[in-house]
Parts: C-alpha cells; structure tokens; sequence
C-alpha cells in the first residue's frame, strides 16, 4: 500500500514550520464550519411554520448537513493526496460560503436545503485536514493539547450554534443566521491564503470510482433510510426506509471488501486491525449520537412544550457550550499527562447519570435544570472524546493517519445524523402514539406539551442504553504508548 506512505511527511520534517499561524487559520475556518451544524436548531420551529413542512421534515437541514459531511469525509484521505492543504481548505471555505449565501437568500426549504448541502460539502473536506494537520505538525506526546485545541473547535462551535442562532433570531431574522458568518468565513480564505502551509505531500493516488460510488451509496443510505423513519404514518415499516438502509449497508460492506483487496485504498479499514482504534469508534459513535440528537430535543421541546422563546431557549444551552469549549483544551493537557481512563471512563458514567436525570423532565421542570443537566453533558463529553481519539489515533503508524482520521471524522458524523433522525423519529412516533391513546378529538395546547414530554423522555430512555454500552467500551480502553505496525 503506497497511499500514506509517502502522502503524509514525519513531524520532524516539519520542526521549523510556525504552528501558530497554521492552526490559527484552521481554527477559524472550522469554527464557523462546524457552527452550522446545530446552528439552525433553535431556528427549526420558525422554519417549520414559515416553509409550512413537519418535524421529520425540517430535521432535513440538520441531517442533510451531516449526511452530506459523511459522504464527503470518506473521499478525503484520497483527496488529500490529490491537492496541497492551502488548496484543500481554501476550496473547502470557498464551499462554505457559496452554500451560506444560497441558505440566506433561499425562497423555500428545498432552495435552503440545496444551500445547506454545500455548505456541508466544505465542512466535510475541513474536518479532515484540520486532524490531519495536527498529526503530521505535532509528536505523539504533545498532540493531547493541540486535539484539545482542535476540540474547542469541534466541540464548542455545535454547542455554541443553539445560543448563537437564538440571540440572531430574537434581534433579526433566521436569514441573518447565514448572512452574519459570510464575513468570518471570508477573513478565514483571506487569512489561510497569507498564512497557511503546505504540509503534507502530493501523491496522486489512482481514483476509484467504484469504491467512492459504493461509500456513498454506503452512507448515505443508512443515513436517508434512519431519517426518512419519522416521516409518514408507516415508519420503519416502509419500504424507502429499510430499503434505503439495507442498500447502504450492502454497499458499506462491497466498499469495505473492495479496499481490503485494492493496493492503494481510498479508506484503508486495516486501520480497524488496531483493537484501541476499534474500540475508540464505537466509542465515539455512541457520544456524537449523545450529542447531537439532544442538542436537537431539548430546544424542540423548551420552545415546543414550555413556550420559550428562541432566544430563552438558547440562552439555556449557553453555559454548557462556554463549559465545554473551556474544558477540551484542558482534557487533552490532562490526556497528554495521565493517559485516556482518568478521562474517559468517568466521562462515560457520567453521562449515564445525566442520561437517567433527562429522562425525568416534564413540562414543570424549572429552566435552571435544564442548564445544569445540559452542562453536565457537555462535561461529559469533552472528557470523553478528544482524549479517546487521540488515543486511538497514537496507536496507527504515520501511514494510516490519513485513513484514522478520516474514518474516525465520518463516522461521527454518520453517527450525529443517525441520532438526530433516530431520536426525532422516537420522539415523533412516541407523540402520536402518546395521542392516539390519550387524547379525543382536536388535540389541546397542554396535549401537545404533554406528548412532547412524552416523546422526549422516550428518546432519552433508548439514549441511556447506548450510554450504558459507552460505559462498558471504556473498561478496554488503556493508553498507547507508541504507534506499531498493523
């Protein structure tokens, strides 16, 4: 296998390079990237009533995104033997803002949603090069505090988008939700150009186009057939929803054989050869499905069920991003020092106990709770993830970074739009259920409420089994110490 080999140069090659300026220019670039993906939550029950589509609709902007995202993650182990990273990143902006244009001046949701996707499609070729860039600038004992920093990006912009897109709203309109990053992202491009370097090798791998046509048939099956469950009254009885996920999960498994035999893979799976990095992406997918779909339910239902405000609403999830954002660095310093079970395993049993405490809201439950579980998760997870992925990362030679990176890079995302769609639709089936057994005739306000409740705390009940399986992952989880040959 000659792909990564030659594609990524060794740190030491890179000893005189100025780091600052380089993660600099991906830290603001990604920032507002990666914002956009739980930037139009609090927004989702506007556009719900000014595009006149459902919940299983709408989540459709959310999902989109990171669908869209997953699919192109896959690519850019290959593409990044294709293209320099200053080409990679200015390209992957340039994307980004055209979609963000598109989004804001949208006349209807399916032009919002055409908007959205390429938007995704720059953040997608973003995320890769921003951990790519990290291994290759950075030796395996200092790389804990620059994944931290990398971490802030990652973790504090979703959870920042919420509060972000609640005070836009509240002073605004939800257009200005995309008008107002267009200037950011520009600096970004303007920035990178003057600062960014070049710091991984052009190889110019083979294309495969077989093997991209089956990893996106692959997941972006699975992804549309989750998603497509909430909509309609048949669910996941229907034949565009296991179909679409049967085909996916076919295609993933054609595309997974095909790279074992191919000398130079777009994705190499032998990565998974590695027990730490196995262990580390189930891991990893449970917490992003954590995440995201509870980003997604609690501002649905604090505006659904409680009647507050979008700015209210996201006011209550400010605290617990600025939490967040503030403890990743700090988890990866702590990483690089006492290694990822101090981290991860409390991370896991804590987010267990806040899965159980979501469980119990209802419609009188005061807001102060809301923020003190929603900081509780946002603790959680950042002593979980960025520690657990740099572990796992450490263990792969300096061949397979580009494939780690970029399998670990889509599967969270595959992960976040299946929980979003999984737990919309839970929350969705659970609702009319809740309804159909409770309720006589025109439903009432406080029906509503209270089948949302009702929907909500179904949702976090399946969350907390997949918690409790993160819990168990973590007690095989030990540090690696130096990265072998798989």
């Amino acid at each position: 296998m000659h792909t990564g080999s030659n594609q990524i140069n060794t740190v030491g090659a890179h000893a005189d390079v100025k780091r600052a300026p380089i993660m600099i220019a991906l830290i603001i670039g990604a920032f507002f990237a990666i914002l956009n993906e739980t930037l139009l939550n609090v927004a989702l029950t506007q556009l719900m009533v000014e595009f006149q589509v459902g919940e299983a609709t709408v989540q459709w902007l959310s999902t989109g995104f990171m669908l869209m995202v997953g699919i192109l993650i896959p690519v850019s182990a290959l593409l990044i033997s294709w293209f320099t990273t200053r080409q990679m990143f200015i390209g992957a902006m340039t994307l980004f803002t055209i979609g963000t244009l598109i989004s804001g001046l949208a006349p209807n949701f399916s032009v919002l949603l055409i908007g959205r996707l390429i938007q995704a499609s720059g953040t997608g070729l973003l995320l890769p090069i921003m951990m790519n860039t990290i291994l290759v600038l950075f030796p395996p004992e200092k790389r804990g505090g620059a994944m931290g920093m990398m971490g802030l990006v990652i973790m504090f912009a979703p959870a920042l988008g919420p509060t972000l897109s609640g005070v836009i709203i509240e002073a605004l309109n939800w257009r200005w939700l995309f008008f107002s990053v267009v200037p950011f992202a520009l600096f970004s491009i303007l920035f990178a150009f003057i600062f960014l370097k070049n710091v991984t090798k052009v190889t110019k791998p083979k294309v495969d186009v077989i093997s991209i046509i089956l990893s996106t048939l692959g997941f972006g099956g699975i992804v549309f057939g989750f998603s497509s469950a909430g909509e309609g009254a048949s669910g996941w009885t229907h034949p565009e929803v296991y179909g679409t996920i049967i085909l996916g999960a076919l295609s993933l498994i054609l595309f997974v054989l095909r790279q074992l035999k191919m000398e130079e893979p777009i994705l190499d799976v032998r990565t998974f050869r590695s027990p730490m990095f196995s262990i580390t992406t189930i891991l990893l997918i449970i917490v992003m499905m954590s995440m995201f779909s509870t980003m997604i339910l609690i501002p649905m239902f604090l505006q659904g069920a409680m009647a507050l405000t979008a700015f209210a609403a996201g006011l209550a999830l400010l605290p617990g991003g600025l939490l967040n954002g503030l403890m990743s660095p700090i988890m990866g310093k702590l990483f690089d020092k006492f290694g990822p079970t101090f981290l991860v395993r409390p991370g896991a049993i804590l987010l267990v106990v806040v899965l159980i405490l979501f469980t119990t809201i209802h419609t009188e439950t005061p807001i102060y709770v809301f923020v003190v579980y929603h900081c509780l998760l946002m603790v959680a997870i950042a002593m979980m993830m960025m520690p657990a992925q740099t572990n796992a990362l450490n263990e792969l030679p300096p061949k397979y970074y580009p494939h780690g990176t970029a399998i670990l890079n889509t599967l969270q995302q595959v992960a976040g739009a299946i929980g979003v769609a999984l737990f919309i639709s839970i929350m969705s089936n659970s609702r009319t259920n809740y309804l159909s057994e409770n309720v006589q005739g025109e439903p009432s306000v406080q029906d509503f409420a209270l089948s949302l409740t009702a929907g909500v705390q179904t949702s976090f009940k399946v969350g907390l089994c997949f918690a409790i399986v993160a819990l168990v992952l973590t007690f095989f989880i030990k540090r690696v110490k130096e990265p072998k040959d798989i």
